[in-house]
C-alpha cells in the first residue's frame, strides 16, 4: 500500500515542478545524481558562461541559511555601472539554476545582466544551494517544518532586505510560479514592501481552485498529502535512491513517462527539448511535504491563506478556528506588478 501511494504521489509532484517542463519527460536514474557539497552555482552553470557571479548566505528570522547569487554581465565596456537590482525567485522543485539552464539568449539571468540589471538570484531552503541551519540538519523533520507562507514571509523578505541593504536600491522581484505566490504575501508586509519598486509574475498563481486537471483534482480528493504526512514522510527528495528507484520503476512497463507531464499539464508549447537533460541534472530540487500540503489546501478550499493546522491548533497559532487569509488588497497601488507566461 505504502509503494501505491508513493507512485500516485509521484505522479501528481510531476504536475507542480514546473509548467515550463520538458514534453519529453525521462526520469533516468543516471542524470538525477547527488552533487557534492563542495559545487556551487555560481562555479557549475554561471562562471563557465564567461559571467561574474559572487556567492551571498543570508539568515532568516527562523535560522535558515538561504543562498544568494549576484550576476554581472559578460560585458565589460558596462565600468562597473549597473541599472536597478532584479531578485529573481524561482518555483516549486526548483532553485536558482533554473534561471540559467538556457543559452545567453535564452536564460533570463543572463539576458538581465546583458542589459545592465544588477540580478541577484534566490534559492529557498530545502534546495541544494539551501540546505544550512544555524542549529539543524536537513536530515532532521524539524528542518522541514515549513510551507511557502514561511518562504515568503522570511526567505523571501530576508532576500529582498540583504539585496536592499547592499545596493541601496529599491528592488524589482521576477518570481515564477511558486515565486509568485511567495511576492504576494511578502508584499502585504509593510517592512517588505517599502523595498520594492515593482514585481514580475511569470505564471503566477495565488487562488488555485479553477485547476481543472482531472488527476491533480483526484489526488486532492482523496487527501494524499495528509497521507503521505502521515507515513513520516516529511522531505520531498526526488535524488534520493529510494524514489529514484521508484521513478525508474514507474517508467519501466507503467507509465509512458515520455508524455506524463504533458497529460497532466497540457502540451508546452516552448519548451528547448534539446537542454532535457541539462534539465533534469539540475532539477528537481528537494521541498517539503508541508508545502505541497498548503497548495492542496488551498485548491480544496479556493482560499490563499495561512496555513491550515486544523481548528484546535488554529486557536493555538492565530487565535480563531480558520487561518487567516492574505489580504491582496493591502499591496499599495503604487507598486506595479505583470503578470504573464515565461517563454524561454
Amino acid at each position: 500500500m505504502e509503494k501505491l501511494l508513493l507512485i500516485v504521489f509521484a505522479i501528481i509532484i510531476s504536475f507542480f515542478i514546473s509548467t515550463s517542463a520538458a514534453r519529453e519527460f525521462n526520469f533516468d536514474g543516471a542524470n538525477l545524481h547527488r552533487r557534492s557539497t563542495d559545487e556551487t552555482l555560481c562555479n557549475q552553470l554561471i562562471k563557465p558562461a564567461g559571467y561574474s557571479c559572487t556567492e551571498h548566505t543570508v539568515q532568516t528570522k527562523d535560522g535558515y541559511l538561504v543562498g544568494l547569487h549576484r550576476v554581472s554581465s559578460r560585458n565589460k565596456d558596462q565600468g562597473g555601472q549597473r541599472d536597478p537590482p532584479v531578485l529573481l525567485q524561482h518555483g516549486l522543485f526548483m532553485a536558482g539554476d533554473a534561471w540559467f539552464l538556457g543559452s545567453p539568449e535564452q536564460s533570463l539571468g543572463f539576458i538581465l545582466a546583458d542589459e545592465g540589471f544588477d540580478v541577484w538570484v534566490g534559492s529557498v531552503r530545502g534546495t541544494y544551494w539551501s540546505q544550512g541551519h544555524i542549529s539543524l540538519s536537513e536530515k532532521d523533520k524539524e528542518f522541514w517544518d515549513w510551507s511557502w507562507e514561511e518562504l515568503a514571509l522570511f526567505d523571501l523578505a530576508e532576500m529582498i532586505h540583504y539585496v536592499h541593504s547592499v545596493t541601496s536600491s529599491k528592488v524589482l522581484i521576477v518570481g515564477h510560479s511558486q515565486g509568485t505566490i511567495m511576492s504576494l504575501a511578502a508584499l502585504i508586509q509593510p517592512n517588505v514592501v517599502e523595498m520594492v519598486e515593482a514585481a514580475a509574475l511569470l505564471c503566477p498563481i495565488s487562488y488555485l481552485d479553477h485547476l481543472t486537471a482531472p488527476l491533480v483534482l483526484r489526488m486532492v480528493g482523496l487527501h494524499l498529502d495528509q497521507m503521505v504526512l502521515a507515513m513520516g514522510i516529511h522531505q520531498l527528495n526526488f535524488r534520493s535512491k529510494i524514489l529514484i528507484d521508484l521513478l525508474d520503476s514507474i517508467c519501466d512497463g507503467h507509465i509512458e513517462c515520455a508524455d506524463l507531464l504533458t497529460s497532466i499539464t497540457g502540451k508546452n508549447c516552448c519548451f528547448n527539448s534539446s537542454i532535457a537533460d541539462l534539465f533534469f541534472e539540475f532539477e528537481p530540487h528537494p521541498s517539503s511535504a508541508k508545502n505541497l500540503r498548503h497548495l492542496f489546501q488551498m485548491i480544496r478550499k479556493g482560499t490563499f491563506s495561512r496555513y491550515d493546522y486544523g481548528m484546535f491548533k488554529n486557536m493555538e497559532v492565530y487565535g480563531q478556528l480558520n487561518p487567516p487569509a492574505f489580504d491582496l488588497s493591502l499591496i499599495p497601488e503604487d507598486i506595479a506588478i505583470m503578470d504573464g507566461i515565461w517563454r524561454p
